[in-house]
């Protein structure tokens, strides 16, 4: 007898399995995975007691969304990873989730690590460092810097206002003669001894006082350092702790968001239209917005806010993130104590998970919906256009389908030396930088662009790219080559070899002195010239010009290092000639 319980469609040939599931669920907390026909992870799910949460879903008059319902309709078997507590439960489900990216789940598309300033306070002489992962080495870590510009900003500024070593080498004193750094007021040379470990450290705590926003103390022990200065008549050194104050006003007023102290916050916004979602994260550290990044979904119409700010929350700070002491959200939702549970064992210290509704956070909140708004209107604005270009792209080509994934192939030298490839990927719309990959030139010697472009489309489309679990990259739709007729040839021939000829490609190149491109097309002897302003040409040239500044990227990088060991000579024999 069927149980009345469940829905008849679950009663189908292909779901068995998941009749024998249902009725074998344990009672306690953990994650549960459905998974369709083929046996793919669909949905990945937590729950404090698992055998409640999963048969909610396939109840008689269960109250499911729109997305739900298509959901169960196709679960044709689960799975379930028993945890001892609910907390465990969440954080199993993030990392799950970031490893299948079942199409039914909100995932984040994101798979950077975020830049933090680390100040190693315990050394005797600390240095500022760029780093990407946050450890447990009892070091102050100052961030995330998202976008990397804003920390390359405040580097900038601290290199300007603070005297702080930037060199790596060991400090203990006993250096001959300083650099240029102290002879332009950047560093005190306390490699040479010049300056003692007590001076130095007190720059590091004004260093420290200027990355936290406490800017009150940091301004008031230098207005206290400036008058002893200058009652001691060392006006040069009174002048340059003023303009030291000058500057560091300056960057503060620039940078400051909220009056309500020195707090640390990150403040996410949510704003909707046209089915798609903008979800925005504000990171503002000492009272000082010091980056921002946002997170977009195309289609998301039937994802309740509660969800999509719940599982941005759960995926972001699953990373190397480490939390603020507040964060501020437009909704709530139903897990938000025990998120708030969790991000506070991740800090090790209390973190607040707040609703604002009027007040300062309450303006900050409208701030991140403000900037949400924005990103999500530049972001449809881009998606109108990449889909027309796209199309037009199809049709100009004759491609079979309209290409979500485009490839581009493009070769760097200098008269032959250093040959490097750059492949870049355009994929749904944008660029999708963690499938760029770079190549040094191994089988070509001198200048044979041409060869060069066979040996790195064969490398790419035969190699451990294509091939290696773990590593493969899917087939693009359109191969794109920085090249004419010659490198088109040799690219087709390459694809041949591997078994790909029947992928599309062409070769984007522009004759010298000319404005228009031209498009070299297989079996075409005479190219298309694409017309100037058009959304596709506009396309094919974002993604080429990305694939140059890739591939020079790296020539520059490879010729620089082969110069290094020349110049190192260079200075060895002058150094011999010159006595100190």
């Amino acid at each position: 007898m069927k149980n009345p319980t469940m829905p008849p469609h679950i009663f189908s040939d292909q779901s068995g399995r998941l009749r024998g599931a249902l009725s074998n669920l344990p009672k306690q907390p953990g994650v549960y995975l459905f998974k369709d026909r083929r046996g793919d992870i669909i949905y990945i799910g937590k729950a404090a007691i698992l055998s409640d949460r999963v048969r909610s879903y396939f109840q008689n008059g269960a109250d499911l969304t729109p997305k739900n319902r298509v959901l169960v309709s196709q679960v044709v078997d689960l799975e379930t990873l028993v945890t001892h507590s609910e907390l465990e439960a969440l954080i199993l489900e993030s990392n799950l989730i970031k490893r299948h990216r079942p199409r039914f789940n909100v995932v984040l598309r994101d798979d950077k690590q975020y830049p933090y300033l680390r100040l190693p306070i315990h050394d005797d002489f600390p240095r500022l460092s760029i780093v990407r992962r946050v450890k447990q080495d009892k070091a102050l870590y100052f961030g995330p810097y998202v976008p990397t510009g804003a920390m390359r900003d405040t580097l900038k500024v601290i290199r300007k206002v603070f005297p702080l070593a930037t060199c790596n080498i060991e400090i203990d004193g006993t250096a001959e003669r300083a650099c240029l750094e102290f002879e332009i007021k950047r560093c005190m040379a306390p490699c040479t001894g010049n300056q003692t470990k007590e001076d130095y450290h007190q720059i590091v705590k004004q260093v420290r006082w200027f990355l936290e926003g406490r800017d009150k103390e940091l301004l008031e022990s230098l207005r206290s350092n400036m008058q002893k200065a200058a009652e001691r008549e060392e006006f040069e050194e009174a002048a340059r702790l003023r303009d030291q104050m000058d500057n560091i006003t300056r960057m503060l007023e620039k940078q400051r968001v909220a009056q309500i102290g020195a707090l640390d916050q990150d403040i996410v916004g949510l704003a909707r239209g046209s089915g798609a979602v903008d979800v925005q994260i504000l990171f503002v550290r000492g009272g000082l917005l010091i980056g921002r990044r946002d997170f977009f979904w195309s289609d998301a119409h039937d994802v309740p806010d509660e969800e999509l700010v719940r599982s941005t929350l759960e995926q972001f700070y699953a990373k190397s993130v480490v939390p603020p002491k507040e964060v501020l959200l437009p909704v709530g939702f139903d897990d938000q104590p025990l998120v708030q549970r969790w991000l506070s064992e991740k800090k090790e210290e209390t973190v607040r998970v707040l609703v604002p509704e009027r007040g300062a956070k309450y303006q900050l909140l409208q701030l991140a919906q403000e900037n949400a708004a924005v990103a999500l209107k530049e972001h449809l604005r881009v998606q109108t256009e990449s889909s027309e270009a796209v199309e037009e792209l199809q049709a100009l080509l004759v491609l079979p389908q309209s290409p979500s994934r485009i490839e581009c192939f493009d070769i760097s030298n200098t008269m032959g030396a250093q040959s490097v490839a750059s492949m870049v990927a355009w994929e749904h719309g944008r660029m999708k930088k963690s499938d760029y990959r770079r190549f040094r030139i191994k089988t070509v010697e001198g200048a044979n662009d041409f060869a060069s472009m066979h040996e790195v489309v064969k490398r790419r489309y035969g190699g451990s790219l294509a091939t290696k679990p773990g590593k493969a990259l899917p087939v693009p739709d359109l191969v794109l080559l920085d090249g004419g007729a010659g490198q088109l040839g040799a690219a087709m021939e390459a694809m041949a070899g591997v078994g790909l000829s029947h992928v599309p490609i062409c070769g984007l190149a522009k004759a010298r002195g000319e404005k228009e491109e031209r498009m070299f097309l297989p079996g075409q002897k005479t190219p298309i010239i694409l017309p100037v302003k058009s959304p596709a040409t506009r396309l094919v040239q974002t993604i080429r010009d990305e694939a140059h500044r890739f591939a020079i990227t790296f020539h520059r990088k490879l010729r620089g290092e082969a110069l290094i060991p020349m110049t190192s000579l260079r200075s060895s024999k002058s150094s011999k000639a010159v006595p100190p």
